[in-house]
């Protein structure tokens, strides 16, 4: 089995086990957003600026990674034409859920972001591309896939993971029982830590894949925050585990 497919299959059971990100939006929420009371995360907690976005009304967003019904349906009240891939079959139903439930229009297209990406290119005026790719081994091709389907002057939103996680054993945060990179594909070790929780098949990545890899790929890095885990010893510590940020195709 492809480690996508675990990972798409350990997504599933999280979310029905009642998974934090796997949650859909609720009717009250949509009405909010429906008048201009929103916000929408890319990291565990912080909310992102609405700055970032501009005016979406007319907008073509695609949701990378991003189903569940959280984003794509604020996006949806706000005006915006919403496309949303991923490939766990879960996020998928909670997608549909709202929509049904909401009565909008949305593209919803179950697929491997590690793949070739199913749209032409210059198709998109955004992607939300929320913490996702910690399950993925090489980021790069992704990055270069965002920009070939973002139209000039689109923008990229992601939410990364900056790896210090994966150094701390699971349990309290405490003790450093990890060295970089985190990869379980080479590492039957760490595979086995993941096992053990339960964890799918995730990696560390660097600062040079991360934001390295969009600056390669040619996008140009306009705004970055940083975020903690939210919970657990290393929030206590206000350690930040996350970052998100804004780039564009010029």
């Amino acid at each position: 089995m492809d480690y996508q497919d675990i990972n798409a299959e350990t997504m599933d059971s999280w979310i029905k086990d009642g998974w934090e990100w796997g949650k859909p939006i609720s009717h009250e929420t949509y009405i909010d957003a429906l008048s201009g009371k929103w916000d929408v995360l890319l990291t565990p907690t912080k909310k992102v600026p609405h700055e970032w976005f501009g005016d979406v009304r007319g907008k073509k967003i695609l949701g990378l990674a991003s189903g569940g019904g959280q984003q794509m349906p604020v996006f949806a009240a706000l005006g915006a034409y919403c496309t949303v891939l991923d490939y766990s079959q879960e996020q998928i139903k909670s997608e549909k859920l709202v929509a049904e439930r909401e009565g909008y229009k949305i593209e919803i297209i179950r697929a491997d972001m590690t793949k070739p990406l199913p749209f032409a290119d210059e198709s998109f005026d955004m992607i939300f591309h929320p913490v996702s790719n910690c399950y993925v081994e090489d980021v790069r091709p992704i990055w270069r896939e965002c920009y070939r389907v973002l139209k000039k002057g689109g923008t990229l939103l992601s939410g990364l993971d900056n790896g210090i996680n994966f150094l701390f054993d699971g349990d309290d945060e405490t003790k450093v029982v990890n060295r970089f990179p985190f990869n379980p594909l080479k590492n039957p070790e760490q595979m086995a830590q993941l096992e053990k929780s339960d964890g799918g098949v995730q990696f560390s990545h660097t600062l040079e894949e991360q934001i390295g890899g969009q600056l390669d790929a040619g996008f140009t890095l306009t705004a970055l925050y940083e975020d903690t885990n939210g919970n657990g010893y290393l929030h206590e510590l206000n350690v930040p585990c996350f970052f998100a940020t804004r780039s564009l195709k010029s």
